[in-house]
């Protein structure tokens, strides 16, 4: 049988005004600002007077450790989201925008896939509505005055040897890691070290999802730490006096995007993507907003449960004053063989032994998600190379675990195909058995906030940190700063730090290279490994297949 591509699929989508939607959710058409026909923002003043309504239930949609198999996280958030409003639901999606860099990059798209697709896709992946560029602009305009402020006398007293806000830029660029500015003579001003990170790792970006609203917003602006003096004290964004100009940047980007599913059921795509190195979660605001607006919501955490689904618990809830009723962990029997040993060339073979083997990450991820206090469903989301026999080998392990695996093919037939999951997820969501709580106290000290989240989650037997390390963390806690949780940025690939590590390894050190305080974002992060906060590009770009064919639609993106 041969199946449409995705983009064939999102291409033939009936869409419908993005009014329509809109009024799914009670959202008046004078409270939307159109973007083109089908994609709107939603205005502030709308969503300040939903404050007080009562919330609906909170769905997490996490998976296990990414593989080149493909786990399908978004596609299944988006099926899932499709099969609650099939069986009678009011179900909102809210995921996370796409970045440039994986778009041409590794990865392609970022709506979901098959007949569980998010759209207008194009759009999305690409400029969308500009959210991307205005958290750029904005964070490197506060580059731009630091500098200025250092060339017109230096008022501040900034020691430049110590300037810590770097610039950003959304795509892949190793070259840009470390760089010296302002070479070139006096007229450029003073040469310093520096570098450049993708803009999703922004602390800008991380603002923006985290903020409440344009007034929660401007404050964390200012609370940004962009330098210190010679000794020591905190030099802020809003002593640059860049707070103000910096909001005004991003009033717009603040309203979360409305758009669509193929199956024309509402979809909020708000905030940055990555896990890894950044918190990875779709914006507070989208999320809080379609909890008081829809009776489910289902939305995606970055990455495998290790990451983003920990940051998720651990930052975003316990930030924004959110809980979860039921996490749906996705794992494809494709990603089991893969875990077991199988090569990916070899996986459209049956091989129940390599599920079973493989099965041991899915494991580790079913006990630290339950650690929580939250109940955990198992969507298999399901590849037409799946046999019988290896989808049986999943549910049978899951059931050893505790928990229930269902076989789910909204790639494949949409809603239709994702309603028995639905039915599993709502009937969980609706017994109001999830105890949640994060896995750490506020109180707790940040190094052994790191030392937790290492041998908690990721089963490592230490953390490794060198004593500069431990006395800069000790350093944020005399200031004020203890109180704060822990944004790890690792390898997505492995429990490990070591990408190479599949399954559920143990024995394992995690070693810390660098902190850094987010204080606008309120949080610590702690840099593992070999990890970039500037990806780059692999040796053959996404980029090189991306191009408009002779109808003007752009081929290669997916």
């Amino acid at each position: 049988m041969a199946y449409k591509t995705d983009i064939e699929i999102a291409r033939e989508a009936n869409k419908k005004p993005i009014q329509e939607i809109g009024a799914k959710l009670g959202i008046p058409d004078a409270d939307l600002l159109p973007f083109g026909h089908d994609k709107a923002k939603v205005s502030a003043e709308f969503i300040k007077a939903q404050r007080g309504k009562k919330d609906g239930k909170l769905i997490l949609v996490t998976a296990i450790n990414p593989t080149p198999a493909g786990e399908g996280k978004t596609t299944t958030t988006v099926g899932l989201g499709d099969g609650l409003n099939k069986i009678g639901k009011k179900a909102a999606v809210c995921i996370r925008e796409a970045s440039l860099g994986p778009c041409f990059g590794m990865k392609g798209g970022a709506a979901g896939g098959g007949y569980a697709q998010v759209v207008p896709m194009e759009e999305m992946n690409l400029h969308f509505t500009g959210d991307f560029h205005a958290i750029t602009s904005a964070h490197n305009l506060l580059s731009a005055m630091i500098d200025n402020h250092i060339y017109w006398g230096n008022e501040l007293e900034i020691d430049q040897r110590r300037v810590v806000w770097r610039r950003v830029l959304d795509m892949n660029d190793r070259a840009l890691r470390d760089i010296v500015t302002s070479l070139g003579g006096v007229s450029n001003g003073f040469p310093r070290q520096s570098g450049f990170d993708i803009t999703v790792a922004s602390e800008v970006m991380a603002i923006l999802c985290l903020a409440l609203d344009m007034e929660d917003l401007q404050k964390r602006l200012g609370d940004i730490i962009v330098a210190y003096k010679r000794d020591r004290s905190p030099i802020y964004a809003r002593d640059i006096k860049a707070d103000g100009a910096m909001a005004v940047l991003l009033q717009q980007a603040m309203q979360p995007n409305l758009v669509q599913t193929l199956e024309n059921n509402p979809a909020f795509v708000h905030g940055g993507p990555f896990a890894n190195i950044a918190h990875g979660c779709n914006s507070v605001i989208a999320t809080t907003t379609a909890l008081k607006l829809a009776d489910y919501v289902v939305t995606e955490a970055g990455f495998g449960a290790d990451l983003g689904a920990e940051k998720f618990l651990n930052i975003k809830c316990r930030k924004a004053g959110i809980a979860p009723s039921v996490v749906v962990l996705v794992a494809t029997v494709r990603a089991m063989k893969m875990n077991g040993g199988v090569a990916k060339a070899d996986l459209g073979a049956e091989n129940v032994s390599a599920v079973n083997d493989g099965c041991s990450n899915l494991g580790r991820h079913i006990e630290n998600l339950k650690s929580f206090g939250v109940p955990v469903v198992v969507a298999i989301n399901h590849f037409v190379t799946d046999t019988d026999a290896e989808v049986q080998a999943v549910k049978d392990y899951v059931s050893s675990q505790g928990s229930e695996a269902i076989l789910s093919k909204h790639w494949e037939f949409g809603s239709e195909g994702s309603a028995e999951l639905a039915k599993k997820v709502s009937e969980i969501a609706d017994s109001n058995i999830a105890n949640f709580a994060p896995i750490y106290p506020d109180e707790m000290p940040l190094f052994e906030k790191i030392d937790t989240i290492a041998k908690r989650i990721y089963r490592a037997d230490e953390v490794l940190a060198d004593k500069k390390i431990r006395d800069q963390l000790r350093q944020w806690e005399d200031q004020g700063y203890g109180h704060l949780p822990i944004c790890m940025a690792k390898t997505q690939y492995s429990f490990s730090t070591d990408p190479n590590l599949r399954g559920a390894p143990t024995g394992h050190s995690v070693p810390v290279r660098e902190v850094r305080l987010s204080a606008g974002a309120g949080f610590i992060v702690a840099i593992c490994g070999e990890i970039m906060t500037m990806p780059g590009l692999p040796r053959v770009p996404s980029a090189e297949a991306i191009m408009l064919n002779d109808d003007g639609q752009i081929d290669g993106l997916f």
